[in-house]
C-alpha cells in the first residue's frame, strides 16, 4: 500500500492544478478476449467488450483466459494478461498542451504499458505491492508472481522506487526483481528466451481467440496473417533480448491488434458498453 501512497503523492506534485480529475472517459477497450470484465466505479461489473468506454477509477480484471488491450486519449497503450487485475487510479490529460498525468495500480498478474504523450512528459506511474515504477517515454513490461515483482526495460526509462531504494533501469532487454517493499530493487538482468516466450503467450491471443473482433484470425505456427493474407502481426524475425527486437516485437503486437480491430488511436465517440 505505501507504493501506492508514494506514487499517488508524487503525481499530486506534479499535476497541473488547472485540470480536472472527475471520474470520465479515460480511454477505449481496443482488443478483449473473454472473460475480461470492467467495474466502472459506483456500478456493478460487467464483461469488457471491444468499443466499451473506459472509465476513470475502473477496476479491470481478467479471468484465465481473459486478455485485453485497452488505448488511452494520450495514445499509451495497456495490454492485461490473463489473471490481472488493474486500476486506473488517475488518468488526466490536456491534449491541448499535452500536460496531465496517468497512474494505474497492478496487484496481480502482468501488464505491458506502451508510453503515449504522458509517458514522454514523465507522467506516467504503475503502482505494484512492492515498487512504485516511472515510466519516461518508454515501454515497459510487469509482472507479478511468487518471485516477485519483475520489471522489465522494452525502451525508455525506467525509475523503480520503494522503501529500501530507488533503481533507474534504461537497458532495453533487462529486467529488475524486487521482492518486497521493504528489499532494494535487485541488479538488472538480461531477459531470457523463455521468459520473452513466457510473455508473448501471456499477451497475445490464444489459438481460437479473436480479441473481439469476429474475422480476425489469431497466427498458427507456419502460418500467418488476417485470414489466410499476410499483415502486420506477421513477424519478419523473432523476437530477441536486442534493443531493436524488443521493439519490434511490441509493435508488431500493437500493429496487429491495432488491424484487426482498424484502431489505431480514440476518435469520434465509440460506442458504450
Amino acid at each position: 500500500m505505501r507504493a501506492y501512497r508514494i506514487a499517488a503523492v508524487l503525481l499530486a506534485m506534479t499535476a497541473p492544478t488547472s485540470l480536472p480529475a472527475a471520474a470520465q472517459q479515460v480511454g477505449t477497450a481496443t482488443a478483449v478476449n473473454p472473460l475480461s470484465e470492467g467495474t466502472p466505479p459506483g456500478t456493478a461489473t460487467v464483461p469488457l467488450t471491444v468499443g466499451a468506454r473506459i472509465i476513470h477509477k475502473e477496476r479491470i480484471h481478467t479471468t484465465p483466459t481473459g486478455t485485453a488491450q485497452l488505448a488511452f486519449l494520450d495514445k499509451s497503450t495497456l495490454s492485461i494478461a490473463p489473471n490481472t487485475s488493474i486500476v486506473i487510479n488517475e488518468f488526466v490529460y490536456d491534449p491541448d498542451s499535452g500536460k496531465g498525468h496517468m497512474l494505474t495500480t497492478l496487484t496481480q498478474g502482468a501488464l505491458r504499458f506502451v508510453g503515449g504523450a504522458l509517458s514522454h512528459a514523465g507522467e506516467a506511474s504503475i503502482a505494484t505491492p512492492a515498487a512504485a515504477v516511472g515510466i519516461r517515454g518508454g515501454t515497459v513490461t510487469i509482472v507479478i508472481d511468487r518471485h516477485g515483482i519483475h520489471v522489465i526495460d522494452q525502451f525508455g526509462i525506467i525509475i523503480i522506487h520503494n522503501g529500501a531504494g530507488t533503481t533507474i533501469l534504461n537497458r532495453p532487454g533487462f529486467e529488475v526483481t524486487v521482492l518486497s517493499w521493504n528489499t532494494p530493487p535487485g541488479q538488472p538482468e538480461r531477459v531470457t528466451l523463455s521468459e520473452i516466450d513466457h510473455l508473448l503467450a501471456l499477451l497475445t491471443s490464444k489459438p481460437g481467440q479473436n480479441g473481439g473482433v469476429p474475422g480476425l484470425h489469431t497466427v498458427q505456427i507456419g502460418e500467418c496473417g488476417v485470414l489466410g493474407l499476410r499483415s502486420n502481426n506477421c513477424p519478419d524475425t523473432p523476437w530477441v533480448p536486442t534493443d531493436t527486437g524488443l521493439n519490434n516485437a511490441n509493435q508488431i503486437i500493437m500493429q496487429g491488434t491495432q488491424f484487426g480491430t482498424s484502431t489505431t488511436g480514440i476518435t469520434g465517440r465509440p460506442p458504450g458498453r
